[in-house]
């Protein structure tokens, strides 16, 4: 499967000054203070902007729309005002919303092509070029779909109908050149985003194993270096945990190894990504319900995290030693599958007794993070899947579940989201948990009861873990799909935590 980007816009940034396309944003702060462009504007209209404002009883509050169409004497046919409330203290994030927010303006109203002044109301706001290309990057990111598989257009679906017309947006700002040599790195976040979206979104007679570990191979293009593993080579390696997962499918096992070496220094540690990439999930014997099935397509969310995440490291030419490692595998039913009461041996040697076969991402992971260990020696393991539908009765949607061994990776990941939105909560390791997990007749079981799943299951990975190596799981099962639409993402496949690892990356293990 090619990485190439599903959505195609070009967004440029101009200056101020410079001429405009037909339909102009403009930004109004609290009580419609406009910046010095929309009040020249204004004065060109004899005050339309601001008469307009005040008969549709727009004050200029945060996501609010004004639309006024033919301005009399202004060259443009279209002013959209948008309002961004009280503006003196605002987040990159903020921005990036925004982005998304005026993007969505746009797709409704089927607008091709259009110019956004990123100049601030005249009430003490800053825009910084770090602003000026967030809103470019919200827009970008909000500006996806995933519209492969229809033939026809629909009415009602704006993200499927109507995207296709915008094709153009233009940022008017201060500093152009800065906000286009900061939105270098923006395109590569986005574009690392939407290929996960993709990857999530795919049904999975198009994208098996094989065909993710592909994906994960075609960011050679990049300058990576990919090696895929096949099944007689994990087989050597004594991936039986992993391989007894994929053993009842046709579809055979891979294991994609992505490398980044953008660190001057070659040989120093990188840090380690690891990814579930369960292409489709039926529970395997200890089959699930039918109802909602289809959505077990989005069980690889983890694994696609990853190669989104690597994608956007590589693109950006990021300063920094990394590897991304994705477990690639079809859990189904047969006459050859895993059965509940087998007993499997890991990578580590550790054996594992196989209680439900539905619990199959922990084997996953156990070998390709004991994996990532032994080759690598990296300065940490972040481990990301689609684990449990424990950690959503515990956290809904709003929120991934966060595991550590290590206080400080923890601390780093919890900033990060601070500043990208994407949200997490710090969930207990205990003694207690890993009690539960004991087997009679293997070193291990692979669950631990009714109670405290997603608990458990970090236990169980945690079992795989060096004492050197610092170590996060995180367990996005309700945030990777179908996890409620907001300002920048309007897809059933969030991308969720591209953003978030990238951030970790950039404040902590990135050369300056």
């Amino acid at each position: 499967m090619k990485t190439t980007p599903t959505n195609r816009i070009e967004i440029s940034f101009a200056a101020l000054d410079a001429s405009r396309e037909a339909t102009t944003v403009l930004l109004a702060g609290k009580d419609m203070a406009l910046s010095e462009v929309g009040r020249a504007m204004d004065e060109k209209s004899d005050g339309l902007i601001v008469a307009s404002a005040t008969a549709a009883d727009f004050t200029g509050k945060a996501k609010s729309f004004l639309d006024i169409l033919a301005p009399r004497g202004l060259d443009e046919k279209r002013v959209i005002v948008c309002g961004i409330g009280a503006n003196k203290e605002v987040s990159e994030n903020d921005w990036i919303n925004l982005g998304g927010t005026i993007m969505s303006q746009l797709l409704s109203r089927k607008i091709p092509t259009a110019s956004i002044v990123c100049e601030p109301p005249l009430d003490g706001a800053d825009v910084s070029t770090a602003f000026v290309a967030g809103t470019a990057l919200g827009a970008q990111l909000r500006h996806y779909k995933f519209g492969k598989y229809k033939t026809k257009e629909s009415d009602t679906d704006e993200a499927d109908a109507k995207q296709d017309g915008v094709t153009k947006l233009v940022f008017h700002c201060a500093d152009p050149e800065a906000a286009s040599k900061a939105f270098i790195d923006g395109r590569a976040i986005a574009n690392g985003v939407h290929l996960a979206r993709d990857l999530v979104n795919e049904p999975a007679n198009s994208l098996g194993p094989v065909e993710l570990a592909d994906a994960a191979k075609s960011l050679e293009e990049f300058g990576m270096n990919v090696d895929i593993l096949v099944p007689d080579e994990l087989t050597k390696l004594g991936m039986g945990a992993l391989l007894g997962v994929a053993q009842g499918s046709e579809r055979p096992a891979r294991v994609a190894v992505m490398r980044w070496q953008g660190a001057d220094d070659a040989g120093a540690p990188p840090v380690a990504f690891v990814g579930k990439g369960v292409v489709f999930d039926t529970g395997g014997i200890s089959i699930k319900g039918a109802q909602g099935m289809e959505d077990m397509k989005g069980d690889m969310g983890g694994a696609a995290t990853v190669v989104g995440l690597m994608r956007t490291l590589a693109e950006r030419k990021a300063k920094v030693n990394a590897v991304g490692l994705i477990g690639c595998v079809e859990n189904m039913p047969s006459h050859n599958a895993q059965r509940p009461g087998d007993v499997v041996t890991s990578m580590s040697g550790q054996t594992i007794e196989v209680i439900n076969t539905d619990a199959e991402g922990r084997l996953v992971l156990a070998d390709v993070v004991w994996y990532a260990q032994e080759r690598f020696k990296p300065k940490f393991v972040i481990d990301l899947a689609t684990l449990t539908g424990a950690i959503m009765v515990a956290l809904g949607k709003e929120y991934a579940g966060l595991y550590a061994s290590d206080d400080a990776l923890s601390e780093q990941i919890l900033e990060a989201s601070k500043t990208t939105g994407e949200k997490v909560w710090r969930m207990p390791l205990d003694k207690a948990y890993d009690k539960l997990i004991d087997s009679k007749f293997a070193d291990m079981k692979n669950i631990g009861g009714r109670w405290g799943g997603a608990c458990t299951a970090a236990q169980f990975i945690k079992r795989f873990v060096k004492d050197d190596t610092p170590w996060v799981h995180i367990d996005l099962a309700g945030t990777a799909m179908d996890s409620g639409r907001n300002d920048i993402n309007q897809s059933w496949g969030s991308g969720w935590g591209v953003r978030l690892l990238n951030q970790v990356v950039v404040d902590h293990y990135e050369a300056s």
